[in-house]
C-alpha cells in the first residue's frame, strides 16, 4: 500500500479537481454522487462530503474528481483534500463496496466495422477511463483479466478497450459471422458478474498505450490534441477505432498518431488520415501543420 500516490489535476471546469491515483481504485464503471445520501456504498466519498466545501463526488477507475461551492477556492484546499484521499487509501479502505450494488442488465451489442478483420462490441457500462491496446495475451495478463479471457478465444489477434466498446481483432481462420454472437455473449455475462475489466494501469508509455500528461503539452500540441478529441476521435469511435496523439514537430510541422482498433492496419485508415484529419488540422492550424503521419498501434 506504501506505494500509493495521488496527483492532482486541473480541469476545464474550475470548480472541478481531479485526484489521480497510480493504482486501480475500482474494478470498472464510474460513480456519481451529489450528497452523503447518496455516497451510501463509497466511505471515501461519504467522508469527503464531511468537508464543507464538497458539492459532487465522481469515482473512476484510476481518478476522483471533485466539484466544490463558491466558499472557497482550490488552491487554499486542494492539498488538503489529496492528504485526506491519499491517506485513506493507504489505510487499505475501500473505494466503493462494489458487491452492494445492485446488478444492472448489461445490453453488449456487435457491430461491423471499416476494417473488415475488426468487429466493435458496444455496452451501457463504463468499461475503462484510460484506452488500452493489447497485442498478445502476456501484454493483457498485465493490466487486463477481461482482455486475457477474451484472447483465450484462439482466433483472437489483437483487442482494444475504450470507455464504452471493445473492438477485436481476429485471424483469418473464421469469419465474424461464425463467432461474434459467442464472442458477444461472453463480454455481456464477463460485466454481468462483475468481474475486474482493468484491474491495474499500464506502467510504462508504449506504442500501444499513449496517454500524455496534457500539462507536458505545447500551446499547439494542446490545440492539436483537442481537435482530435472534439472533431475527430467521436467519428472513429463509432467505428470502433482510436486515434491517439504521440507527437509534434515544430520545425518540420509534422504530426505523428497511433491508430488503434479498428484503425490499426484498416485498408480506408490512410484515405481517412490524408482527407480527413490531415486536412482538418492544416485549416483549423494555419501554417502550423505539414504532414500528419499515422503509426498503427
Amino acid at each position: 500500500m506504501s506505494s500509493i500516490k495521488i496527483n492532482i489535476q486541473e480541469t476545464n471546469n474550475e470548480t472541478i479537481i481531479k485526484f489521480i491515483s497510480n493504482t486501480i481504485l475500482i474494478n470498472g464503471g464510474s460513480y456519481e454522487y451529489n450528497n452523503i445520501d447518496e455516497a451510501k456504498n463509497s466511505p471515501l466519498a461519504q467522508q469527503l462530503f464531511y468537508l464543507p466545501f464538497v458539492k459532487k463526488v465522481f469515482v473512476t477507475a484510476n481518478f476522483i474528481a471533485v466539484q466544490r461551492y463558491d466558499i472557497v477556492q482550490w488552491e487554499d484546499v486542494e492539498e488538503e483534500v489529496r492528504e485526506q484521499i491519499e491517506a485513506y487509501l493507504l489505510q487499505g479502505n475501500p473505494v466503493v463496496k462494489e458487491e452492494t450494488i445492485k446488478k444492472d442488465a448489461v445490453e453488449v451489442y456487435a457491430e461491423v466495422t471499416p476494417n473488415p478483420a475488426v468487429m466493435k462490441f458496444g455496452t451501457n457500462k463504463a468499461l475503462t477511463q484510460t484506452d488500452v491496446e493489447f497485442k498478445n495475451i502476456d501484454e493483457a495478463s498485465k493490466s487486463s483479466p477481461l482482455a486475457q479471457a477474451l484472447f483465450n478465444f484462439p482466433f483472437v489477434k489483437e483487442i482494444f478497450i475504450s470507455e464504452n466498446y471493445i473492438s477485436i481483432t481476429k485471424y483469418d481462420m473464421v469469419d465474424w459471422n461464425e463467432v461474434y454472437q459467442e464472442v458477444r455473449t461472453f463480454i455481456r455475462n464477463y460485466i454481468q458478474e462483475g468481474k475486474a475489466i482493468i484491474s491495474s494501469l499500464p506502467k510504462q508509455q508504449t506504442q500501444q498505450n499513449v496517454e500524455i500528461p496534457k500539462e507536458n503539452l505545447s500551446d499547439t500540441e494542446t490545440k492539436i490534441v483537442e481537435i482530435l478529441d472534439e472533431y475527430i476521435k467521436p467519428a472513429v469511435a463509432s467505428d470502433g477505432g482510436n486515434i491517439a496523439f504521440q507527437s509534434y514537430d515544430e520545425n518540420s510541422k509534422q504530426v505523428r498518431v497511433i491508430l488503434q482498433g479498428a484503425c490499426s492496419g484498416c485498408p480506408s485508415s490512410t484515405v481517412t488520415l490524408k482527407n480527413g484529419i490531415e486536412t482538418m488540422l492544416k485549416e483549423m492550424l494555419p501554417n502550423q501543420i505539414n504532414e500528419v503521419v499515422a503509426i498503427n498501434g
